[in-house]
């Protein structure tokens, strides 16, 4: 076996991993894979011959990659960071693909994303390295250009903004279903009490660009607006579902699926709504119509 069918054969056994870290930081799923395969590209130009560890190495260079996607975003981005709405990882029911299974295994929540999203790209890439991956703060120092000193500041920031914003959800199903339930019927008859109670007053509805009129706002926050959002109607079509394994609801006049509606729930109260509407994520979900 020649030196590059070598190291591609080792660079295929570090693609799960690569790939986790790269979504993990980005979000995307087709960015990830563009900066895993930018990492190999990087590789098979290099001398890896004094490479020592290569997994290390490919961790380093996909970081790096990933780091300037994310200031390039910053950039050139119109809408606040917080607005990006990462695409979520779908189970598949026959389990036959294991690099799929490894990124779903390591894969964030929704919502830890967003939190994520909203950190500068230095600390986002510093505490899912560190936090996530366990690389050494020595190792992450030259990629975000700081002493290790200043670069565990930057991953003590970004833990902080993790720790005061990310909720943890409700796992039992029937409790979901129960909220869900009561926030459709609340919607469907207009019922605007009813919705106050079962949002936390703090609730946050974010939406991605195919979900709303060009121009409108992707994010509400506070019971009061988020109710009236809901309030105005449009839920004779929805339906309680499975979403990724979490009770969620469908919209789909027709049997044409249109909406995804994605909940976080925490003490019997809706926290956060994520509204997916864009078909290439709506085809990456794993869906479950829910029947009584």
């Amino acid at each position: 076996m020649d030196e590059h069918a070598w190291l591609a054969e080792r660079f295929e056994e570090k693609r799960p991993h690569l790939r986790s870290v790269a979504y993990r930081m980005l979000g995307s799923l087709s960015e990830a894979d563009d900066a895993v395969q930018e990492s190999w590209l990087r590789l098979s130009r290099s001398d890896a011959s004094g490479v020592e560890n290569l997994g290390g190495w490919l961790t380093t260079v996909v970081a790096r990659v990933c780091l300037d996607l994310l200031r390039s975003r910053q950039l050139r981005r119109e809408e606040p960071l917080g607005a990006h709405l990462p695409e979520p990882i779908a189970s598949r029911a026959d389990g036959t693909d294991p690099a799929h299974e490894a990124l779903l295994a390591d894969s964030v929540g929704l919502a830890l994303l967003v939190v994520l999203d909203t950190l500068a790209p230095a600390e986002w890439l510093a505490f899912v390295l560190h936090d996530m991956f366990a690389v050494p703060f020595a190792e992450i120092a030259p990629i975000v250009g700081r002493s290790p000193a200043a670069t565990r500041q930057l991953a003590s920031r970004a833990r902080r903004r993790v720790q005061g914003a990310a909720t943890v959800p409700d796992a039992d199903l029937a409790r979901q279903r129960d909220v869900v339930d009561a926030f459709l019927a609340a919607a469907r008859g207009g019922d605007f009490a009813a919705l106050l109670a079962v949002l936390d007053p703090d609730v946050v509805l974010r939406a991605d660009r195919a979900a709303v009129p060009a121009g409108a706002s992707r994010e509400i926050r506070g019971a009061d607006a988020v109710a009236q959002r809901a309030a105005k109607g449009g839920a004779r079509a929805a339906q309680p579902a499975l979403v990724n394994g979490a009770v969620g609801v469908v919209v789909a006049p027709r049997g044409r699926l249109l909406m995804v509606l994605g909940f976080t729930i925490t003490r019997r109260k809706i926290v956060e709504i994520d509204v997916v509407a864009d078909p290439a994520r709506l085809r990456q979900l794993d869906l479950s119509v829910l029947t009584d």
